[in-house]
């Protein structure tokens, strides 16, 4: 595996641009009784290509669950290092990151352990989970953050399609 440098919120190997597409569907998976969340094939395939192997799971909102590749997290751990004037906020969020987080290997069969205190936490005990990639990471809902997140976003969702098409949306 290669030095990672993260840019712009996508993992590069070795420095060069990445040619990985994320995956771009919402896709659910489960958590099981273990707490192991199998990762669907487009997500294992997609962290494979970027030469994972280790992730750190964590939650920084309470709310959904973030999959880290480790060199996005150290990324999050320099930033929180360097915040400034927002040092106190930064710790505050690393600690809540460190409380509920852990790093896990991601097995033969595409699986990863959930820390406990997380799957607690975020009713993830045997539970479907929303799966999305973003800036970096791939997030996790539990039923009830996904069934929220959709309901706002069905809501007007004509209104909302014509405002962002006079923006440009294609």
């Amino acid at each position: 595996m290669g030095e990672h440098v993260v840019e712009s919120g996508e993992l590069r190997a070795g420095g060069g641009i990445s040619a990985v597409e994320p995956p771009h569907s919402i896709i659910q998976a489960r958590v099981d009784d273990k707490g192991r969340l199998k990762l669907p094939a487009e997500f294992w395939e997609y962290l494979k290509q970027l030469g994972v192997e280790k992730v750190f799971i964590t939650t920084v909102d309470l709310q959904l669950a973030r999959i880290y590749p480790i060199p996005v997290w150290k990324s999050n751990e320099n930033f929180f290092a360097s915040s400034g004037d927002l040092a106190e906020l930064a710790e505050d969020v690393a600690y809540v990151a460190k409380y509920f987080g852990g790093d896990s290997e991601i097995d033969a069969q595409g699986r990863v352990l959930m820390p406990s205190a997380l799957r607690k936490e975020l009713n993830l005990v045997s539970q479907p989970v929303w799966l999305d990639c973003y800036n970096g990471r791939i997030n996790g809902a539990g039923k009830a953050i996904h069934e929220a997140r959709f309901h706002r976003a069905m809501a007007n969702l004509g209104e909302k399609v014509k405002t962002l098409e006079k923006k440009g949306l294609k």
